[in-house]
Order: structure tokens, then C-alpha cells, then sequence
């Protein structure tokens, strides 16, 4: 007798791994398929955790490099080992995703190596080393997203690389083009600058991470260029030849003019990712896909066929894992009866580069758009003293708050260890806090909060410190 399962989740990914531990604890006889053959999806394998760990390392060669010396620490032939700098970071991703299995059979999941296809309502069929036909009661689709390609460049990964490829380079580059001032490609980016290539980013827009709070991205571009990194921005791309050795990509700007070129010996596309729903037998069952290629899904994630739900990359929003895993566990929840939901203004954005750059909320120009009158509390990590001490004092804590309720509206952190600090006011924004609430609250000294709470004291016009 064939075992029919409560749910199938079709994808090992963060919302999918996190939607199968979560409907096991509640009950749920869970399979879950992944053709990867190692669960943690584009993040753990090829994305946030890798790049991490190559960030971590760069930004430590960097340091050694050019910091230690003020701090009195002098070294003496200083070297690169490049092949245990990659090996560190494999590490951390084996590591990684034999935990995650190890949690599949901690929760008694079952987990199914394969490309799974949704061929009849309420069947996966698994083609694998095996063909397995799985039936269930629901699917879940977490399949995640893939690599936006740019029209006109092929990616080879040896010369023209994706993300993918940006991380396994045999060498580093003496020249580097990254397409795209995303969070991707600023991150990345950074990596190689830091361990000596000359990087030139390369951008459609009129800033670097554009969609951010626009005084945020100014100031990001300010620093980019002060570190060393180049930016072209108001440029599109038109074309590559590729050589034996190295790229030569052709540029014009964006509003009209002159054509020009740039000679890379690697180039990074990095202009976005899209949904990944090809071949998952989606017309088979008539589960609808949008024109850009997602799913459209219900309050309770449920697409237009009963019994099948998304979660995701595959849903559109913000291509975020934070984000996939609280809809897969909000997902799960609902099918097994309960109720969830998610507030959606309150995912942060984060990006890794140095300093860190940290989002929640709404940021000024939304303000001004929807007509919202506001008020701004701003500090910088220069009169901090903590950031002071640790000679890390670049950025700035920006808090928005309502201007009649004085309800917090929005934080934007550009400065060290922004990812952490913006907690805080997701937790103060959740439970409905003012920012008088934040600034009343006592903050360690010295500590990087400290500029939290100044900014919150700054917009009820009373910051002590500046």
C-alpha cells in the first residue's frame, strides 16, 4: 500500500524546509523534494550563506591589511591563500546542510532527492535515481527563484559569471565588471575589491541599491567610491564579446549619448533573480502563473487550486529567506487548521557590504508619496562612542515617525552591525511603540544601540549627544 502524505512541499529552500519542520511539529505526515541533492535552496548553497562567509573572510584580509597597523599590531608579509578562503566557506554550507537534513529526520520527514513535478492534483511525481509518485493531501511549492539573465550575455560561469560563479573564481581578478548596484552585486563586489581586484559596478538606475531610503543609497555610493570601488550609474549595458582571457562590454548611457566600452577579465551579471516554475507541471493541474512568471496566491497562500500553496520567491515580494521561512511556517499552520498571517512592512532588508545597511518600514519617499506627514530623528555613529572605539563610525540610524501619533513609520541604518541593531525597532514597530517608547528605553553604554535610541530622542527634537 502506497503511503499518502499530508503534505508534499516541492523545494528544500528556506520556506520549504521551514513549512515541512513546521507541519511535521503540528501533526502532518510531511515529505519534501529537493533535486539539488542538499537542502538550504539558492541561500545556503549558492547565496546568502556562502557569500557571508567570503565577506567575513575579505573583510578580516582587508582589516589585517590596512587597519591593524593603528592599532598597533604590525604584520609582516601578508598573504592571501585563496583555495582555504573557498574552503572555509564550503565548509560552513556542508556544515549547514547536513543540520538541515539532520532536522528532516529529526521530525520525521521524509526527504526525496529528485525534481519533483505536480502531475494530477494531489500527486508529485519524484524523477530522481527512482521515479516515485507521491500522493498527498496538499502541496507546497517553494521552489525558490533563479538568476535574471541579461539579454545579449551569456553566462559561462568562468568568465561571465552569476552569483554562482562569483563565488568558486579560481583567482582573483586583476578587473572586475559586476552589472547590476543590487544587493547582490554590491556584496559580491565588495568581496573581490577587498581581496584586490578593481571593480566597477555598473547600474540602469540613478543610485546604488536603488528601492532603498534614498539619502541611504547616496551615502552608500559616497562610501562605495571611497573604499575604492567604481560606479557607473545611469549606464545600460547593450553587449559583450567575450575573449579567451577576459569580457569587453558595451555600454551607453542610459538618457542618450556617447557609446563606450570596458575590458573585464570577469564580469558579474547581477541585474535580479525571477521565479523558478518551469517543468513543475503547473498547466498540467491549472495552477495559474502571472506574466513575470509567479504564482498568484490567496491570505492563506493557497493558489487558485484547492489543496496547492506557494510560499516564497515563487510569490513574488521581496526575494528574501527571512520572508520564505515565516510563509512556510504561516502555511503549514494554516493547513493544519490554525491561522497565521504576516506583516509584510515589517521584513527587513539587509545588506551585508561594509557597513552593513539595515531597512524596515517605510522610507521617506513612500512618506512623501502617500501624503503622510512625519518627522525624522537622525544620528550618526561618528558621536557614538562605542562605533568611535572600534574605528568604525561610517553611516547613520535614521528613525521615521508619524507626526501627530508619533508612531514609528520607518528605520533605515547605514553603519557597523546595521542587521542586528534594526531588530530592535521590528520588535518596537510590532508591538505598536512610539518613538519617544524607544527613546525612553535604557540602552547599554557603550554600546552601538546607543545611536538607536539617540535617533529615537532626535525625533521628538531632544537627541543628547549631537
Amino acid at each position: 500500500m502506497s503511503v499518502v502524505y499530508d503534505l508534499v512541499v516541492i523545494g528544500g529552500g528556506p520556506g520549504g524546509y521551514v513549512g515541512a519542520i513546521r507541519a511535521a511539529q503540528l501533526g502532518l505526515k510531511t515529505a519534501i523534494v529537493e533535486a539539488r541533492g542538499a537542502l538550504g535552496g539558492t541561500c545556503l548553497n549558492v547565496g546568502c550563506i556562502p557569500s557571508k562567509a567570503l565577506l567575513q573572510s575579505s573583510h578580516h584580509f582587508e582589516v589585517a591589511e590596512k587597519e591593524f597597523s593603528s592599532h598597533g599590531i604590525k604584520t609582516n608579509g601578508l598573504k592571501l591563500d585563496l583555495k582555504t578562503m573557498l574552503g572555509r566557506k564550503d565548509k560552513v554550507v556542508v556544515d549547514l546542510t547536513n543540520g538541515i537534513e539532520f532536522l528532516m529526520k529529526k521530525n520525521k520527514i521524509d526527504y526525496i532527492v529528485g525534481f519533483g513535478e505536480i502531475t494530477a492534483p494531489g500527486e508529485v511525481t519524484v524523477k530522481g535515481d527512482q521515479k516515485q509518485i507521491l500522493k498527498t493531501e496538499n502541496i507546497m511549492i517553494a521552489t525558490g527563484s533563479e538568476v535574471a539573465p541579461l539579454p545579449g550575455i551569456e553566462i559561462d560561469e568562468k568568465l561571465v559569471v552569476s552569483s554562482t560563479g562569483a563565488l568558486n573564481l579560481p583567482k582573483v581578478p586583476k578587473t572586475m565588471a559586476v552589472i547590476g548596484a543590487g544587493v547582490i552585486g554590491l556584496e559580491l563586489g565588495s568581496v573581490w575589491r577587498r581581496l584586490g581586484a578593481e571593480v566597477t559596478v555598473i547600474e540602469f538606475l540613478d543610485v546604488a541599491l536603488p528601492g532603498m531610503d534614498a539619502e541611504i543609497s547616496k551615502t552608500m555610493g559616497r562610501i562605495l567610491k571611497k573604499q575604492g570601488m567604481k560606479l557607473k550609474l545611469k549606464t545600460k549595458v547593450t553587449g559583450a564579446k567575450i575573449s579567451k582571457t577576459n569580457v569587453t562590454l558595451t555600454m551607453e548611457p542610459r538618457d542618450g549619448g556617447k557609446v563606450d566600452t570596458l575590458k573585464a577579465d570577469v564580469v558579474l551579471v547581477a541585474i535580479g533573480r525571477r521565479p523558478f516554475t518551469d517543468k513543475l507541471g503547473l498547466d498540467k493541474v491549472g495552477v495559474k502563473i502571472d506574466e513575470r512568471g509567479f504564482i498568484p496566491v490567496d491570505e492563506d497562500y493557497q493558489t487558485n487550486v484547492e489543496g496547492i500553496y506557494a510560499v516564497g520567491d515563487v510569490i513574488g515580494g521581496a526575494m528574501l529567506a527571512h520572508k520564505a521561512e515565516d510563509e512556510g511556517s504561516v502555511c503549514a499552520e494554516i493547513i493544519s487548521g490554525q491561522t497565521g498571517h504576516i506583516d509584510y512592512n515589517l521584513i527587513t532588508g539587509i545588506v551585508y557590504t561594509h557597513p552593513e545597511v539595515a531597512s524596515v518600514g517605510k522610507n521617506e519617499e513612500q512618506l512623501k508619496e502617500a501624503g503622510i506627514e512625519y518627522t525624522v530623528g537622525k544620528f550618526p555613529f561618528s558621536a557614538n562612542s562605542r562605533a568611535r572605539t572600534n574605528a568604525d563610525s561610517e553611516g547613520f540610524v535614521k528613525i521615521l515617525a508619524d507626526k501627530k501619533t508619533d508612531a514609528l513609520l520607518g528605520c533605515h541604518i547605514i553603519g557597523p552591525q546595521a542587521g542586528d541593531l534594526i531588530q530592535e525597532m521590528v520588535v518596537a514597530m510590532e508591538l505598536s511603540a512610539s518613538a519617544e517608547d524607544v527613546a525612553r528605553i535604557c540602552h547599554g553604554h557603550p554600546g552601538l544601540s546607543e545611536a538607536v535610541k539617540e535617533a529615537a530622542l532626535g525625533a521628538g527634537g531632544r537627541a543628547l549627544h549631537i
